[in-house]
This record gives structure tokens, sequence and C-alpha cells, in this order.
């Protein structure tokens, strides 16, 4: 199994390989030249968010800056605005529906660490610098949602209106605080 499978597959593994870098360093030069053009230039825009993320749907706008890790595991469904100053770490897949908001400075990580020193690291004999190991988790936001929160990690948020979104945010991430070798978390609540 290649680490980038791993990856996906949300088990332990070394996102210092060289497949899962090339990767970041092509998803950070793509989102690079998203954020430093014209935002009149919406074909250029369009046109790189085709090339940075895994899937765009109809009416997306991406407001600048925002950053990913690979961008490829970023799914976007149709009519989503994302505000200024986001950041998705898709080490995982992050599956977002129809019809969503999201404020600025949010934070959606899909990695997390084992908590252990000797698990996050590899002692090395030649003393080289070793990435930590991660493991990840999706997140999934449904459709219709607002999101206000400013960290969202390895989540299922289902479709539901906004007025129980503050609420569910902060005791979110409260459990995620308390609990940080949680896999996921599934949260549904219908309108």
């Amino acid at each position: 199994m290649t680490e980038k499978e791993k990856m996906l597959a949300g088990e332990l593994y070394d996102c210092g390989d060289a497949e899962l870098l090339a990767l970041w360093h092509r998803a950070k030069d793509l989102a690079r030249d998203y954020n430093l053009t014209n935002s009149s230039d919406t074909k250029r825009k369009s046109e790189l968010l085709n090339e940075l993320l895994g899937k765009v749907g109809n009416q997306l706008w991406i407001t600048p800056p925002f950053h990913v890790d690979y961008g490829c595991n970023i799914y976007f469904g149709n009519n989503c605005e994302v505000n200024m100053n986001c950041t998705f770490l898709d080490d995982n897949k992050i599956i977002i529906g129809d019809n969503v908001l999201i404020a600025p400075n949010v934070q959606i990580y899909t990695a997390y660490h084992p908590t252990h020193y000797l698990d996050r690291f590899t002692i090395s004999e030649n003393e080289t610098f070793n990435f930590c190991k991660t493991q990840t988790a999706p997140v999934i936001i449904g459709k219709n949602v607002f999101v206000i929160s400013h960290l969202i990690s390895s989540v299922t948020f289902s479709n539901f209106s906004a007025r129980y979104f503050l609420a569910l945010s902060i005791c979110f991430l409260i459990v995620a605080l308390s609990f940080p070798n949680i896999s996921a978390i599934s949260v549904i609540f219908n309108s």
C-alpha cells in the first residue's frame, strides 16, 4: 500500500513520501497562482480551481487567500462560496454539498497526529528531519449549510439549517479537543 493509499484510508502514513510531497508542492503552486490572480479574471481563476480541486460544482466562488494541502481531495457541490483566508488541509476527502457558505478564517482539517511522540516521529540514525506520522478522516458537509466555526476536523455535517450550527460547532470543538484520537463524528440534523 502506498503512503497516499494509507493517507486516504485513514491509516498512519508518512507525509514526507516523495509522491505526496510532489502533490503538496503542486497544490501550493496552484494555490499561490490562484491567490495572486486578479479578482476580475474569473476565467483564469476558474481554470486554476479546476486544476487544483478534485471537483468544482457550478457557481463556486472562493475569495483569496485560500490555502490547501493537496487540493485534489476537495470536492465542491453547486452554488458554494468560501470567504477569505480559509485553510483546507485535505489529507483525506473534504466533500462540500450544494448551497454551502463558508465564513472567513474557517479551517477544515482532515489530518490529526498521534498523541505519543514515539508514534509521531521516527527516530533517524543520521539525524535528518523526518515528517511526523499522520492519520486522517474525511470531512463531509451536506447541502444548505452555513459554516461559521473556525475549525472543523474529521466530521460529517448533514443537511440542516444554520440555526443549529453555532451551538453545534462550539460543542464539536469541545469534543475534538477532549478526544484527539477520534476518527470521525457523525452529526445529523434535519431541518
